[in-house]
């Protein structure tokens, strides 16, 4: 029944039968909780003792079995019992063995899928987040070489406003310089104008004194 019972679960654990590995594997987890790995530790180093045991009485019935040169029917018997007992309990403990190491690899590779899930799942989120990245960098580069076309634009326009200020600067310095001249010019015209009145109304004096003279 043991036998049967180890060869179900190790059959179970390397072929996968529906449902049956994951319940196999969960109650092999269960078993592994708590006191049940030191219980089956226990079981297992006592099977190991009566191993060891029917092994060595199997050495002692051979050896006086060599000393006589035949072995009795009681010893060729206890000889079957013994190498029975000793191949049943090796096969349980050998089985045992397998689960316990089947048992963990399959851990280890259902942690390893779910570890290469995620990180496929991570890498996925990764070129996700690259392509919007580059997404937004294209765009960004779109705005900055249009900011550059409109500073170039700004900068052409400032300079030739800034010739044109210039210009209309040298302009309105020479109308200012003409517009000093004009004033000048005003200024001697009102004088001379002034000089002139001044020697009209000398004449006119003249006049008026030399008719009253002659009068």
């Amino acid at each position: 029944m043991v036998l049967f019972v180890e060869g179900a679960i190790a059959f179970l654990l390397l072929v996968k039968i529906g449902p049956l590995r994951e319940l196999v594997i969960k109650s092999l987890d269960q078993l592994k909780l708590g006191k049940c790995p030191a219980t089956v530790k226990t079981i297992a180093g006592t099977m190991s003792v009566i191993l060891l045991s029917n092994l060595m009485n199997i050495v002692k019935i051979q050896n006086k079995g060599s000393k006589i040169g035949t072995m009795s029917p009681m010893d060729q018997v206890l000889w079957r019992t013994h190498l029975l007992e000793a191949s049943l309990i090796g096969v349980v403990l050998f089985l045992g063995f397998i689960i316990d190491r089947t048992h963990h690899y399959l851990e280890k590779l259902i942690s390893l899928r779910s570890n290469v899930g995620s990180s496929k799942g991570e890498l996925e989120q990764l070129r996700k987040e690259r392509t919007e990245l580059k997404e937004k960098e294209e765009k960004t580069s779109k705005e900055i070489k249009e900011l550059k076309e409109k500073l170039s634009f700004v900068s052409e326009n400032l300079k030739k406003a800034e010739r044109e200020a210039e210009e209309k600067g040298a302009k309105l310095e020479i109308a200012e310089a003409h517009v000093t001249d004009l004033q000048k010019q005003s200024s001697e015209l009102l004088l001379e104008y002034d000089r002139l009145l001044e020697d009209n109304q000398t004449l006119q004096s003249h006049i008026l004194v030399g008719t009253k003279n002659m009068n």
